[in-house]
């Protein structure tokens, strides 16, 4: 035999390939390469092999298959018939064909694999936004739900109020006349006790707090707020202690009789605009200290 495995190994290193290449490229196993390269041929399955084998290694590395088959020695058939050889090379197009259909399946598998890194990332922060979309979608719902509910207790607490203010009024009118009557009868006593009429002065500001003093008063003090052209609430305490509080509609009053032993009285306007207040039957004007506010707290100190 001529040097037919030597040829085709420079072939092969000539083509860039390694034995692993060409094992993948033939789907000849690697030891009857080895074989074949070191021309140990009674290490195939058998002359048939040989060739087949030859025949592919030479047309894959791209030299003459029937130069290197002619020059196989003795005891070998230098010609194959002529549906052997149709037959062998068909197997061998086939296994080439395979062998490419193989490696494209196996580079679309690796560009797939490339790209897996990137489609998790997008999973992932799509997943992210999401959450973050869910979770300020509930918030936003719990939002308004809690303002829902807050804006349904404040219409009770107006009703309880406007009902109250009601009540009052009603009890109002029907002691109108003995507590008028009263009330002219301690004037006229406190009047001609004291002898001099009751002053009320502005001491202090600061704000929108207001602090007055109440000179020369009665013994028994009554505070009359009354509301036009719109609602107001109102709060009126005697030293620090709650006497009422309410919301008055347009045209509404209420009087609030405060304690004899009383040191002050504070008075809260949620809206000075529309309110009123009297003392004693005297009209308190509060607003010409600063008439643009329209929540104000007075603090009367009685001398």
């Amino acid at each position: 035999m001529t040097e037919i495995g030597k040829n085709l190994k420079n072939a092969r290193i000539e083509k860039g390939y390694t034995l692993d290449d060409l094992q993948q490229i033939t789907k000849i196993q690697k030891r009857y390469l080895i074989a074949i390269e070191d021309e140990r041929f009674e290490a195939l399955p058998g002359d048939f092999y040989v060739k087949a084998f030859i025949r592919q290694y030479a047309e894959t590395v791209g030299l003459n298959s029937e130069e290197l088959l002619a020059s196989i020695g003795e005891g070998e058939t230098k010609q194959e018939s002529s549906s052997e050889k149709i037959e062998t090379r068909e197997d061998t197009r086939n296994r080439i064909e395979a062998t490419r259909q193989s490696m494209a399946k196996t580079n679309s598998f690796n560009r797939f694999l490339s790209y897996l890194p990137t489609i998790i990332i997008v999973l992932i922060v799509v997943a992210i936004l999401g959450s973050i979309y869910f979770v300020a979608w509930n918030k936003h719902q719990k939002t308004a739900d809690s303002q829902q509910i807050q804006s349904s207790s404040t219409k009770v607490s107006v009703s309880s109020d406007g009902a109250s203010t009601k009540q009052t009024e009603k009890k109002k009118v029907s002691t109108k006349n003995s507590s008028s009557s009263s009330s002219s009868s301690e004037k006229k006593k406190s009047s001609s006790k004291t002898g001099k009429k009751a002053q009320l002065s502005l001491a202090s500001n600061s704000g929108s707090s207001f602090i007055y003093n109440l000179k020369n008063s009665s013994k028994t003090n009554t505070v009359k707020v009354s509301v036009k052209d719109s609602s107001a609430w109102t709060a009126v305490s005697a030293d620090g202690t709650q006497q009422w509080q309410g919301t008055l509609s347009s045209g509404a009053n209420h009087e609030v009789k405060i304690p004899e032993s009383s040191s002050s009285i504070t008075i809260n306007l949620g809206n000075s605009k529309a309110t009123k207040i009297s003392i004693n039957g005297r009209n308190f004007n509060f607003l010409k200290d600063n008439s643009s506010l329209t929540v104000r707290t007075l603090t009367i100190n009685i001398k």
